[in-house]
């Protein structure tokens, strides 16, 4: 019995010695993509040119920056028909296969393309599916387009300037996942999907498993919150809107107004405090795949030129509202246009209206900063990734403490999120930090000294 029992041992040692190693589980997405930060460049504003050419020159900057995805603003002819301005809406797009002759040739942008790529930097289109300009190519075919009855081409709230597309039409279909094909065809490496929740989810099911099959490296960020965009749509990351306009709130003293771009009227979110946003994140870790990425901002190009800058909306918060878009769970943060030198301006949205040559200044400096804290520490990953939120005990009413942990890699990070200056007994007190991000704060004999939107992180 013994012997036949050291027999059946060793017969299942030799089988578990022979048998394949157990790989580990598949990551939701390609793993490059987890530490990124994205850079959206508005190509007609960046420079006094606007053109590719010098949008090329600016490169090696935003590398050196600490930049690794850069989103370009449509760069395709806009349509001539109910142009809005003198230059025209980015998003009313006339020829998805061209490149607007206001930026340069096919030529200019390819050789944008190369040198990003040289640089080690992903380039990402805007991409706009859900209508095209009321004279693009595309309105030659009647039933490409939604119209009414008598044949006219539909706009939606009020943007005059575009034709809603149909997707019932198989063949409008067909052609739209063509035209992504065109540029990933050219080496772009995804997209970014304009109002992506107006068109129907499976398209992008459809558009993007198929092109995953060629191009499964592509990253691909949707102008939505919807779930489904993800667990169906095939999206990896989506707009962290919510967390947005609440930071917004938070951030205006609480009552969440914000003065719309005609200045006839307010925005009003309500009231907003750090019980607000934990709320929001009980929420989010419920209602969204823990390996979503979420894009999380204080500006983008709709709110620069609608609501207004980071600095008119959220004043002396900035750099803690910021901060927060680093270390949230999920979170990929944004730097939009001009905020790498703290530009303090409106963007016209249907004019040239270039940024004067900046020089590096502190702002410059503190996003330099951010993007290098956020590649050093594994923990601030997004999607499944990054460490789980474990909210620090004993904290003043309106300060946000918490830690994010992955592989011996921990973050702790406590904001001040009001005006007020507030004393704090830090847990990290004698911790031994390897990074140490500090703005209007003191640490001494453990007693942490908060000024208005002072904020301390340590990581180890």
């Amino acid at each position: 019995m013994k012997k036949l029992f050291f027999f059946g041992a060793l017969v299942a040692l030799v089988m578990a010695a022979c048998a394949p190693k157990q790989e580990a589980p598949a990551s939701a997405h390609p793993e490059w993509m987890y530490n990124t930060v994205v850079y959206e460049m508005n190509v007609r504003q960046l420079t006094p040119e606007g053109t590719f050419a010098a949008a090329a020159e600016r490169l090696p900057f935003l590398k050196e920056l600490g930049v690794d995805i850069v989103w370009m603003m449509p760069i395709y002819p806009i349509g001539e028909l109910n142009r809005k301005g003198t230059m025209g809406s980015y998003y009313a797009i006339s020829d998805y296969c061209a490149a607007n002759p206001e930026f340069g040739t096919m030529a200019d942008f390819e050789a944008f393309l190369k040198k990003a790529h040289e640089l080690g930097l992903k380039v990402v289109l805007d991409w706009v599916a859900n209508h095209t300009s009321p004279d693009a190519k595309w309105t030659a075919d009647k039933s490409w387009h939604l119209r009414d009855a008598e044949g006219n081409t539909l706009v939606q709230y009020d943007w005059y300037d575009i034709a809603r597309l149909n997707y019932e039409n198989q063949d409008m279909r067909k052609a739209m996942t063509a035209a992504l094909r065109f540029w990933l065809e050219k080496g772009v490496d995804g997209f970014r999907c304009d109002v992506a929740g107006e068109v129907p989810t499976d398209y992008w099911a459809s558009a993007w498993g198929e092109l995953r099959q060629d191009y499964p490296d592509m990253y691909l960020l949707a102008e939505a919150e919807k779930p489904e965009l993800h667990t169906e749509g095939g999206f990896d990351a989506s707009y962290a809107w919510e967390l947005h306009h609440i930071l917004n709130a938070i951030a205006n003293g609480g009552n969440g107004s914000v003065k719309n771009v005609a200045g006839d009227g307010e925005v009003q979110t309500g009231a907003k405090t750090v019980v607000d946003l934990k709320a929001y994140l009980e929420k989010e870790a419920t209602n969204h795949p823990e390996e979503a990425f979420r894009l999380m901002f204080t500006s983008n190009h709709d709110e620069n030129s609608w609501n207004g800058t980071e600095f008119e909306r959220m004043g002396e918060a900035v750099k803690a509202m910021a901060l927060l878009t680093y270390t949230l769970p999920n979170g990929q943060p944004l730097i939009y246009t001009g905020q790498e030198f703290g530009y303090d301006h409106r963007f016209e949205f249907f004019e040239k209206d270039p940024m004067p040559v900046q020089e590096p200044n502190e702002w410059t400096a503190f996003y330099k900063e951010m993007n290098a804290f956020r590649h050093a520490n594994k923990a601030l990953a997004s999607g499944e990734r990054g460490g789980k939120l474990v909210y620090l005990e004993n904290m003043p009413e309106n300060v946000l403490g918490f830690s994010r942990e992955v592989e011996g890699n921990k973050v702790t990070v406590i904001v001040n999120l009001s005006a007020e200056p507030v004393e704090v007994a830090t847990p990290c007190a004698g911790c031994s930090c390897e990074q140490v991000l500090n703005h209007n704060a003191e640490l001494t004999e453990g007693q942490l000294s908060l000024g208005g939107w002072g904020y301390s992180v340590c990581a180890k």
